[in-house]
């Protein structure tokens, strides 16, 4: 069912506004200051055989000044609004507005022992007979294994409770469940959330995700040693396989991690991957909804968000909650093995996106997500109209003319993407050097982008099918 807020339907209008409004500022500033001179190539022969033309004509001063105003002010000012959101949490003294915040939560939980840490563990499961025995396998293999794990499957009609029933874990069997994974989780979360003390941590993991063997001994040392801290997300990198299409994912989780390390661990999305919840912090979400967020009271998970784990990051940081994805945490996750698939996955995780801030409006807790979503409207809009530039030229020169300037702006670029993915290995860094598979899959998700603002402007429903696990056979932590 489409939100009743209006913004919530024309969120995707409204930042296309935005972005063809900057789109069309830079143009003016530049084609204002522009000056239309023709040169005629020069012809220079390179190694003794290879007859070069090229032209030396560059932006002029002013124009480069522009632009790179224009990308400062914008990183800039979001890097300072996002700092002052965070600042604002971690300073609130006030339970009604924000009852997650660090010195309300230490204000209440100073000096009072609420007994050792336990780790319950919940995996949303359906129809996941081929990767629930390895995602079994890596919990109880754990340094620090957990006190109780429950798969919670979800109208699964293959093998997967007798998988676990046969790996000794606890099964928990939806009701009549129409609200797919947030319903289910909902459901099993009702049961489990009165017994767990102040001290005790839940998790919430796919059913096609591997840990680390230290990830749950480096998250609950976390949780010991910062009453404040209410949730880690876990750092996500993509499973072997899939030829092509998976190494480009793998090359996208690569930067994402990187990108967190750089945020020193502040959490973008608590991924539904892996990621691990004070009590406190799901039963405050439960008693809010309807009141200061998004979704029916008494629900953790918002069951009318299309993508759920994104939703409640964004529940949690309007409450003020401390949260952070640590490197030692890290989960190998199941990637999409074919363009269909991976249309329809990354279609509802952007247009989750869109509906998610929507729902929320533009608050301090959301301004980084509006942020994300401008920057790739503007995006799409750049590369779209560099790709048509290059046809452009190559359909109208009789030879191919190089401008070394621009040559030396690819050549940065091309550096960037491979250093940026230099720990994926040499498959990782030889795909970036190739630079086009990258830049094609990055007009792949700008068109996805388009699709969902279109498909949320003109309220069309969304139908998503699920996409059944296959047997995981990565060894990415193995000991």
């Amino acid at each position: 069912m489409a939100r009743a807020n209006w913004l919530g339907r024309l969120v995707g209008v409204f930042i296309a506004a935005l972005v063809v409004g900057a789109a069309a500022l830079l143009w003016f500033a530049v084609s204002a200051s522009a000056k239309d001179v023709a040169e005629t190539p020069s012809e220079a022969l390179v190694l003794g055989f290879w007859d070069v033309f090229y032209e030396t004509r560059a932006p002029s001063p002013q124009v480069a000044a522009t632009a790179i105003a224009f990308a400062i002010f914008f990183a800039v000012g979001v890097a300072l609004l996002e700092r002052r959101a965070a600042n604002r949490s971690r300073r609130s003294l006030n339970p009604r507005v924000m009852p997650l915040a660090p010195k309300v939560v230490m204000a209440e939980t100073r000096g009072v022992f609420a007994g050792e840490v336990t780790v319950t563990v919940l995996i949303p499961a359906h129809n996941e007979e081929g990767s629930i025995s390895a995602t079994l396998t890596s919990l109880v293999s754990q340094s620090r294994p957990p006190d109780r794990i429950i798969v919670v499957a979800d109208n699964c009609t293959d093998a997967t409770v007798s998988l676990a029933q046969a790996a000794g874990v606890e099964v928990f069997v939806t009701v009549n469940n129409t609200k797919k994974k947030a319903g289910g989780l909902n459901q099993a979360l009702v049961e489990v959330l009165p017994g767990q003390g102040e001290n005790d941590i839940v998790m919430i993991m796919d059913a096609d995700t591997v840990l680390n063997d230290g990830f749950l001994a480096a998250a609950v040392s976390r949780f010991t040693n910062d009453r404040a801290l209410m949730a880690i997300g876990g750092m996500f990198y993509g499973d072997e396989g899939c030829g092509l299409i998976g190494q480009i994912q793998r090359n996208e989780y690569v930067r994402y991690g990187r990108e967190i390390g750089r945020r020193r661990g502040r959490v973008f999305v608590l991924t539904g991957t892996a990621s691990m919840f004070r009590p406190r912090a799901l039963c405050e979400v439960a008693e809010q909804r309807e009141n200061t967020i998004p979704g029916a009271h008494g629900d953790v998970y918002d069951t009318v968000a299309l993508t759920e784990d994104n939703e409640l990051t964004i529940a949690l940081k309007t409450l003020g909650a401390l949260m952070i994805s640590p490197s030692e945490c890290r989960v190998v996750t199941e990637l999409m093995p074919t363009l269909p698939t991976l249309w329809r996955q990354r279609l509802r995780w952007q247009r989750g996106a869109l509906e998610n801030i929507g729902a929320y409006g533009i608050t301090p807790a959301t301004f980084r997500y509006w942020a994300q979503q401008i920057g790739i409207g503007y995006s799409v809009i750049a590369l779209y109209a560099f790709m048509l530039m290059m046809l452009i030229t190559v359909l109208s020169v009789d030879r191919w003319i190089w401008f070394p300037f621009w040559a030396g702006l690819g050549v940065l670029f091309l550096t960037e993407r491979v250093v940026t993915v230099w720990k994926g290995g040499w498959r990782a860094r030889l795909l970036a050097a190739l630079l086009f598979p990258e830049l094609l899959f990055d007009m792949y998700l700008n068109t996805i982008y388009v699709k969902g603002i279109i498909d949320l402007t003109l309220g069309r429903q969304p139908a998503w099918t699920h996409l059944p696990s296959v047997a995981t056979n990565s060894n990415e932590f193995a000991a």
